[in-house]
C-alpha cells in the first residue's frame, strides 16, 4: 500500500514558478514509477509528467516540455514537479500517482495551482 500526499500548490502570477511535492508512505516507494496528472476546471484529467523508479527516464506532455521538470528522491520518498514560466492555462488541480507495469495504482488527493494573468 502506498499513500501519496501532494503539497506546494498555490496562487502565482503568470511567468512565475512553483514546486510541487508528493510525499509517499510505504517501504516500496522506490519500486514505483511516479508522475503527475492535472485536471483544469471543467476539463478531463490529463498527463503532465512521469519518472521511472530509479529516475533514469522522464516523460513530459508537450505542454510541459521545456518548462516543467520532474524529479524524485527515493531516500525521502518524494517526487517533485518544478514548474517554471507558468501560464494561466496551467491552472488545474495537480495529482500525483504511483504506478507499476503501466498502471496507475495509487493517487494523491490533489493540490490546486492557480496562475493569474
Amino acid at each position: 500500500q502506498v499513500q501519496l500526499v501532494e503539497s506546494g500548490g498555490g496562487l502565482v502570477q503568470a511567468g512565475g514558478s512553483l514546486r510541487l511535492s508528493c510525499a509517499a508512505s510505504g517501504r516500496t516507494f522506490s519500486s514505483y514509477g511516479m508522475g503527475w496528472f492535472r485536471q483544469p476546471p471543467g476539463k478531463e484529467r490529463e498527463f503532465v509528467a512521469a519518472i521511472t523508479w530509479n529516475g533514469g527516464s522522464t516523460y513530459y506532455a508537450d505542454s510541459a516540455k521545456g518548462r516543467f521538470t520532474i524529479s524524485r528522491d527515493n531516500a525521502k520518498n518524494t517526487v517533485y514537479l518544478q514548474m517554471n514560466s507558468l501560464k494561466p492555462e496551467d491552472t488545474a488541480v495537480y495529482y500525483c500517482y504511483a504506478g507499476l507495469a503501466g498502471r496507475y495504482n495509487y493517487w494523491g488527493q490533489g493540490t490546486q495551482v492557480t496562475v493569474s494573468s
